[in-house]
């Protein structure tokens, strides 16, 4: 899922994620951050590194709605009056995260000034962005589903560059993310090296030309 973040320029206290206070945790790749149906009463910050969120239903599988970035939240439904946790986190790479506690948050939120005008411009922009990957999973094909992920992580909102290497996943973890088997994203990745939108040698490195794929309905 992407998330377009455009506030985070205005936020100049935020690069660093002093100003929001809490308490800074590192995690390995794969780690747990909080697992659905837990307490919620913080919300975190994502200074280095990256995190997928997951949701599961009684009758389906897990399924992947979120895939976050440095400069972005999450478990931010406990501003919103949710007590537990409506999806799992875990790191994708290994990251630094600020946990905040949702009274302090809900402090700065009160106080009318350019940060909370951001941070509100930001929990809506959250809202936004997944109504979007809901529309996107209905309507997008599976190979477009794996090239915005791709695009995800090399932060191609915020990076205009025309390649970004990215962390290497497994075929199966990519599946997982975008609700497909592993075979047909082995096909996908296959046909975006021979149209030169990835490198995938050794290293995965994403082209900007891999947006082509989303323009293909």
């Amino acid at each position: 899922m992407k998330r377009t973040n455009k506030i985070v320029s205005h936020l100049g206290g935020f690069s660093s994620g002093s100003s929001l206070g809490g308490k800074v945790s590192r995690y390995r790749k794969k780690q747990n951050i909080y697992t659905q149906g837990a307490p919620a009463d913080t919300l975190f910050y994502i200074q280095e590194g990256a995190v997928w969120l997951t949701t599961r239903t009684k009758h389906q599988p897990s399924a992947v709605t979120a895939i976050l970035g440095v400069n972005d939240f999450f478990g931010e439904l406990c501003l919103a009056g949710y007590s537990l946790r409506m999806s799992t986190a875990v790191a994708l790479t290994a990251c630094s995260i600020r946990t905040i506690k949702k009274e302090k948050m809900l402090q700065m939120l009160r106080k009318k000034n350019k940060t909370s005008n951001s941070l509100v411009a930001y929990l809506l922009s959250s809202v936004r962005n997944y109504r979007d990957h809901v529309a996107q999973l209905l309507t997008s094909s599976a190979e477009q589903r794996l090239a915005r992920v791709l695009l995800r992580l090399a932060h191609s909102d915020k990076n205009r560059r025309a390649a970004v290497e990215i962390p290497i996943l497994s075929h199966k973890v990519l599946a997982e993310m975008v609700g497909t088997t592993r075979p047909r994203v082995n096909l996908f990745m296959n046909r975006f090296r021979k149209r030169g939108f990835i490198n995938y040698n050794g290293r995965l490195e994403v082209h900007q030309s891999l947006r082509k794929v989303l323009r293909n309905r």
